[in-house]
């Protein structure tokens, strides 16, 4: 049986959920890619805030899975939107202050909580300061540990990492990365990236505007391939970069971890749902540079006549939040044989 969600202790305060905030606040030039509708302040180091996901996006509801849930990057997305905003709302970060992630965390506890209704989903967060940098009397970092809750019901928990750097000091880091090669910038990067793209229902996918991967292989027990820069999509690129952006690398290893388990474990794209994501960024990601995704999966342990995997769980996984089985997978993106951040992801097969 499946027990049920934590009920949030103490109450979060109230939320408004009649409009989004300021697109400037979230760092987005579209109004339609702004999920976040409120901040309320708990006390020093810790806030509320509150998104609406929608029931339909082109690329956040571009998704195979039946019964359909929200998009875990989208959840993803609302956290990173919560915490650029409270940023700039309760630490006095300057507008035109740079934004770095450092890292990016994600965990559903009960994901049949995030099933798509027949109304629009209200997401508040409970957001704690877990760590803040300060020079010279200037907030330059802060990391954010994220309770995420659906009515009264915990469902599961985020973590995100920013750094700050005035508009000088960021240029000074991206040239010292470079060795002085000025900046680029998505804007006028080609519309198309050589190779072949994977097929959308490989990677999960109806739409092969979505799709990121390209010349997916598969060897043994890993999966590799190159990562396709969609510098005109309106949601990971909405808006100029001068580099890859994180949600655009955590985005290509997800399909590749949903490649992955489809060609060496053989878990449908339709029933598969990422339910652990847990993203560490080392360095830029440089748009004129091939980003190499590499992907893992556990070995299978042999014991007689029988195959034992260690991520098929079965009813101790329901007791933990309604799904069958689950699947480990490690992925690392690199550049120049460099790694630029390295994902640990865990995908559920849901229940029909």
């Amino acid at each position: 049986m499946t027990t049920a969600p934590q009920v949030a202790s103490p109450a979060l305060p109230a939320l408004d959920y009649t409009r989004t905030v300021d697109r400037l606040l979230v760092h987005r030039d579209a109004l339609g890619e702004v999920f976040l509708t409120d901040l309320q302040a708990i006390d020093g180091s810790s806030y509320a805030a509150g998104a609406q996901l929608p029931r339909s996006h082109a690329y956040y509801g571009d998704h195979l899975l039946q019964p359909s849930c929200h998009d875990p990057l989208l959840i993803l997305e609302a956290c990173r939107q919560a915490a650029l905003a409270g940023a700039h709302r309760f630490f006095s970060v300057p507008a035109d202050d740079k934004f770095i992630l450092t890292h990016l965390r994600l965990r559903l506890d009960h994901p049949r909580l995030t099933y798509v209704g027949t109304s629009p989903f209200r997401l508040s967060m409970r957001i704690r300061i877990a760590s803040r940098k300060e020079r010279e009397n200037r907030v330059t970092g802060l990391d954010y540990e994220i309770d995420l809750y659906v009515d009264s019901s915990l469902i599961g928990s985020a973590a995100i990492g920013l750094r700050f750097k005035n508009p000088n000091g960021y240029l000074t880091l991206r040239l010292n990365n470079r060795d002085g090669m000025a900046l680029p910038s998505s804007a006028s990067y080609p519309a198309a990236t050589p190779g072949a793209p994977l097929t959308p229902h490989l990677v999960g996918r109806a739409n092969p505007d979505n799709v990121v991967l390209l010349d997916g292989v598969v060897i043994g027990e890993s999966a590799q391939a190159l990562l396709r820069i969609p510098a005109r999509h309106a949601s990971l690129f909405d808006h100029p970069q001068d580099h890859l952006p994180g949600m655009v690398i955590a985005e290509g290893a997800r399909q590749l971890a949903v490649f992955a388990a489809l060609n060496i474990r053989g878990l449908a794209p339709s029933k598969t749902l990422i339910t652990e994501l847990d993203v560490r960024f080392t360095r830029f990601g440089e748009l004129e540079d091939d980003t190499v995704l590499s992907a893992t999966v556990p070995r299978l342990a042999m014991t007689g006549a029988e195959e034992i995997t260690d991520y098929t769980l079965g009813g101790i996984l329901d007791s933990r939040g309604g799904v069958d089985a689950t699947l480990p997978v490690h992925v690392e993106a690199t550049q120049k044989g460099e790694v630029l951040c390295s994902l640990d992801l865990v995908l559920a097969r849901m229940p029909a």
